[in-house]
């Protein structure tokens, strides 16, 4: 039984199928020539006989053979990575079984090229071998340790080494049949580490890097790149603190670093360290002062710097300790008050640190206010504004307000300023000390009132004859108004807010200085204003005497003690007025309207105006007479007499008078009944009025002629034919005309005889009617009188013809 080699590394590989029986047999290991197998003892075995196979084919090509006691045992000469049935027979017994296997790959060739990635790995490039499915990379150092690392294809990496330290690499391949042998073993020392850099930027314009040396380093290399920009450089240095000269101010820099080993090669780069240089310093600072709710502030403003990397922090501060932070171009330092002087600088920073601090900047605050304001006249309408000088000022603005919103300024560089203080302003008056910075705060306020100016306009009228009304337009600044009305013997005041007064009670007939003094509780009065002359009006005319002097005239006498007046005498009555003028102290008045009462009165009128009138006396005229008389007959012996109104008429007495006789009635009433009138006759009419205190009057009017008498007589009777009826009366007048009527309920006759006949016929009258029949004689008009008396008479019918004529009675006229 050949000899059993023990491997170091073993890969079980799959088994195949195997025949059924009671020995059983596995691989235990397999080389690229060589496979080793395990089985099962079976009873009765002589010994143990194995054989391999190539797949595919029938004829073994290797055999072994082993005791009865052996259960492990190798067969050799196969052929590598190459699939084999091995069939193991226990010799003496009937038991036989077979598994399929693979050889290992065979042993690789030489690495083809080894580097190094960093100084921590290496990258191994290597041939691929057929059928392999994984690769052992072994690595082992000077020590003697070893360590394997898998890969499925090249190149692969070798991680976690130790820099600058000297290996041996070989590799093998793998299937599942296991490893080949190892490859041909090939040295490789790994690089440098690489250096850790620390910087820092001193100034606008350096970096400073520095790091821990590095063993075994013969030189270094620093390779600096600005951000965002083309530039770059690369320098060798053995120093392990470099200081770059010459950079762009508040840029950024990504710098490198790597150590070169005694045998030339470079080791490992560092990482990129970020370093910004400082900011330049802040250029074109511009101070100003602002006040923001009462509190003063300095503005400090600033140019950006184009084209710096990153925020940008600026202080700015001031020799009186007052700071402020931004990442903009403008600051404020508060609290500051005025008149006060500081230097201001302003530092920018960024994470490399600040810069060198800008340029100081002297800035003094705008000046205090200034003090002990006061005010003095200087002639009329200016007045002179004074005030203490201010430190710091360069100059001064006055601020003269007037109470109407007018504004006026005076600037100087004095402490005085002289404007127009005009009547009947309030001004408040303030000053501001000015330089560079600006106005000074608002300080003292004087407050002055002019004198109030006097009143325009002023207009003195006589509203009644004691009463002088004052008038004028509002003086400016006037709060009250004092009013004086002084004459020979009198004093008179008033006092009042408004631009108007009346002065009553004054003396009639008597000249008054006026005078309108304007007032106010700051100033007091301007006792300067023109006074104004006003006589008073008339004084009234008294005892009055008014006498009649016939039924349309009247006298009238007064007395009256004016210096110079014209006197009017007026008579009203009825709406109408009448009057006469005179300079002495009697007046007549004619032409006076009939019945009117007139009240009598005198006014007396000068060139200051009228008096008041006199007491009223009343006259009454005669009544007038009715302008209408109407008389009207309403019987044959009596008539009815209506007039329209009379002025003035009480009562009447109406006559009517012929040669016949008369009528006469007295009356109240506009009308009266006069009885005893013939008719027939002529009557001449006249009436007489009387006022109620007994004034008369005489009236005359057109005659009245009564009318004709009512014919007698009157009588109605049939004629031959034709149903034809005759009227017949008696008349005492020859030519008067006369008119007969015949009426019924169902018809109605007329007819008119010619005049001085005494009889009509009236034709085709209907029968069977009771017929009323009036006679009357006619007036000048030709009007039938109304008063004649009607006889009734019954008409019988006889066939369709007239019968018999019956009288049935007569009565007066309806």
């Amino acid at each position: 039984m050949g000899s059993v080699k023990r491997v170091v590394l073993f890969v079980l590989l799959g088994m195949a199928s195997q025949v059924q029986s009671s020995i059983n047999i596995s691989v235990f290991s397999t080389t690229s020539k060589t496979a080793i197998l395990r089985w099962t003892r079976v009873n009765g075995a002589t010994s143990y006989r194995i054989t391999a196979t190539p797949t595919g084919t029938v004829s073994p090509i290797a055999f072994a053979e082993f005791g009865p006691n052996t259960v492990l045992g190798s067969i050799n000469s196969l052929s590598v990575n190459s699939a084999y049935t091995f069939a193991i027979e226990a010799v003496g017994t009937a038991e036989r079984t077979a598994i399929v296997s693979n050889t290992a790959p065979g042993m690789m060739d030489l690495i083809e090229h080894i580097k190094s990635k960093d100084s921590r790995t290496l990258m191994v490039e290597f041939p691929l071998t057929t059928g392999a499915t994984n690769y052992h990379i072994r690595v082992q150092n000077n020590m003697g340790s070893f360590a394997e690392t898998t890969a499925t294809s090249s190149p692969a990496e070798i991680q976690s080494l130790s820099p600058y330290t000297d290996y041996t690499i070989s590799i093998m391949a793998e299937n599942s049949g296991g490893r080949s042998q190892p490859s041909v073993p090939v040295g490789i020392k790994t690089v440098l580490p690489p250096p850790q850099p620390t910087t820092s930027s001193p100034s606008n314009d350096s970096i400073v890097v520095s790091w821990a040396p590095v063993n075994f380093a013969v030189k270094y290399t620093l390779m600096v790149v600005k951000f965002d920009s083309s530039s770059n450089s690369m320098q060798n240095v053995t120093d392990t603190n470099v200081t770059l000269h010459g950079l762009d101010a508040g840029s950024l820099y990504m710098i490198q670093a790597l150590a070169w080993d005694p045998e030339g090669r470079q080791g490992e780069r560092s990482p990129y360290v970020n370093q910004t240089t400082r900011p330049p310093s802040p250029s074109g600072v511009n101070v100003s002062m602002v006040t923001l709710n009462g509190v003063g502030e300095v503005s400090v403003s600033w140019q950006l710097e184009q084209g710096v990397y990153g925020t940008i922090d600026y202080l700015v501060t001031s020799d009186s300790n007052l700071t402020c932070n931004t990442t903009s171009n403008s600051c404020s330092l508060s609290p500051v008050a005025c008149g006060e002087v500081h230097t201001i600088q302003v530092t920018a920073s960024n994470d490399a640190g600040p810069s060198i601090p800008s340029n100081s900047v002297v800035f003094i605050t705008i000046p205090c206010p200034p003090e002990s304001l006061a005010l003095a006249d200087t002639e009329a309408g200016n007045c002179t504004l004074t005030w203490d000088t201010v430190s710091n000022a360069d100059s001064y603005m006055a601020f003269i307000k007037r109470g109407d919103g007018g504004e006026e300024m005076c600037n100087t560089t004095s402490n005085n300023c002289t404007f127009q203080c005009l009547c009947g302003y309030t001004f408040l008056l303030s000053v501001h000390a000015i330089n560079q910075a600006g106005l000074s705060p608002e300080g003292e306020v004087l407050n002055h009132t002019a004198l109030p100016c006097c009143p325009a306009d002023v207009s003195v009228s006589l509203v009644s004859t004691e009463t002088l009304e004052i008038t004028w337009q509002a003086a400016r600044g006037a709060e009250l108004y004092q009013t004086r009305a002084v004459d020979n013997s009198e004093v008179i005041l008033c006092n009042d807010t408004a631009p108007v007064c009346a002065l009553s009670d004054l003396s009639c007939d008597s000249s008054y200085s006026v005078v309108v003094t304007p007032c106010n509780e700051i100033s007091g009065c301007n006792h300067a204003c023109t006074s104004h002359t006003k006589d008073t009006a008339p004084c009234m005319p008294t005892n009055l005497v008014v006498n009649l002097k016939n039924s349309s005239s009247i006298t009238v006498t007064w007395t009256a003690s004016n210096r110079a007046a014209n006197y009017t005498v007026s008579a009203l009555g009825d709406g109408v007025t009448y009057s006469c003028t005179s300079t002495a102290n009697s007046c007549d008045l004619a032409d006076l309207s009939c019945g009117h009462t007139y009240d009598v009165s005198v006014t007396a009128t000068s060139a200051a105006g009228q008096s008041l009138p006199s007491y009223t006396d009343s006259v009454e005229t005669a009544p007038c007479c009715p302008a209408n008389l109407r008389v009207d007959q309403v019987t044959q012996a009596m008539t009815n007499v209506s007039w329209s109104h009379a002025k003035g008429a009480n009562t009447f007495i109406t006559s009517l008078t012929s040669s016949k006789g008369h009528a006469r009635c007295h009356t109240q009433d506009s009308h009266c009944l006069m009885g005893c009138i013939t008719c027939g006759t002529n009557y001449t009419v006249t009436m007489e009025a009387f006022s109620r205190t007994g004034q008369m009057a005489n009236c005359s009017y057109q005659g009245f002629s009564s009318s004709a008498c009512c014919p007698s007589g009157v009588k109605l009777y049939r004629l031959g034919g034709n149903n034809t009826m005759r009227v017949f009366w008696r008349t005492s007048s020859s030519n008067h005309s006369y008119v007969a009527e015949l009426k019924s309920v169902q018809a109605n006759y007329t007819c008119n005889p010619l005049p001085g006949e005494s009889s009509c016929d009236v034709e085709n009258v209907q029968c069977g009617q009771v017929y009323h029949v009036v006679v009357a004689p006619l007036t000048p008009e030709g009007a039938k009188v109304q008063f004649c008396p009607l006889r009734m008479y019954s008409v019988s019918c006889l066939g369709s013809n007239i019968g018999m004529v019956f009288y049935r009675g007569k009565r007066s006229v309806d």
